[in-house]
């Protein structure tokens, strides 16, 4: 069977997309869904990515980790599956869509996406890092002279550690570089490896960094390896709200599997 595919990225975070929409893609099959996303024997990416049908929204969007595993909420992920609606005249420049972990609106204007992520009320904060849930469980730790950090061993050695063990949690280094802006690099679990950018971790660390005073804006800056996030946030005593993840979502290239 053929089966027509869409690479996208979002600030250097890539996708495999497929519009699922008849039900013919085997999502099932974790070791196709693993190969696939193998850079060297597959098409390469960081997931894969279907567009579903949905009964209360415009799609419902389905993300597996390169490992083949269904995982929570990917931030970039959803912004390139809002781009790739758009790209099927599924959406125009607004999208109620179904993800893991809920509802979520967003927009898109010129290749921006911009997207509405769930309220964050809980934000666990330690002497040397903090630990919040924007979609996917994130630590966030503050460290000087972010490019010289060994990400790959040292986030999967605190991936794996206590706390949080087999569940394992997303790892985020972030060094300031302005009042309002922040460097960060991530480990991500289930890719099990450093990527250019995480939408959630990006999220994460904007809303971390302003519950620990190391900024006073609501609007900030993420630079990521592969590019630059904008987060913005609405704080109360409950927490925080309206929180909008943005940045650049782009379609690569599309193809034809063999399956």
């Amino acid at each position: 069977m053929k089966q027509i595919f869409y690479k996208y990225q979002g600030t250097g975070n890539d996708f495999i997309l497929i519009d699922n929409r008849s039900k013919t893609f085997p999502d099932n099959n974790r070791v196709l869904v693993s190969k696939l996303c193998n850079r060297r024997f597959g098409i390469g990416a960081d997931g894969l990515i279907l567009l579903e049908e949905s009964s209360n929204s415009d799609f419902k969007m389905v993300y597996f980790n390169s490992d083949g595993s269904e995982s929570t909420l990917c931030g970039n992920g959803a912004r390139c599956t809002v781009a790739f609606a758009a790209q099927l005249g599924i959406i125009t420049s607004k999208t109620k869509f179904e993800a893991i972990d809920g509802l979520h609106l967003a927009s898109i204007k010129d290749e921006i996406v911009s997207l509405e992520m769930h309220d964050v009320q809980e934000i666990q904060t330690f002497d040397s890092h903090s630990f919040l849930d924007t979609g996917s469980p994130h630590h966030v730790e503050i460290v000087q002279n972010l490019k010289s950090v060994d990400v790959f061993t040292k986030g999967r050695e605190i991936r794996t550690g206590a706390p949080y063990y087999e569940a394992g949690s997303n790892v985020n280094f972030v060094e300031q570089t302005d009042p309002d802006q922040f460097a960060i690099r991530t480990y991500e679990r289930g890719v099990e490896d450093e990527t250019l950018s995480c939408g959630t971790g990006a999220t994460a660390v904007a809303i971390a960094m302003h519950k620990n005073k190391k900024t006073s804006s609501n609007k900030i800056k993420i630079k990521v390896v592969g590019g630059v996030l904008e987060v913005s946030f609405d704080v109360s005593k409950s927490g925080y709200s309206n929180i909008i993840l943005s940045g650049p979502a782009e379609l690569v290239y599309s193809g034809t599997l063999n399956l």
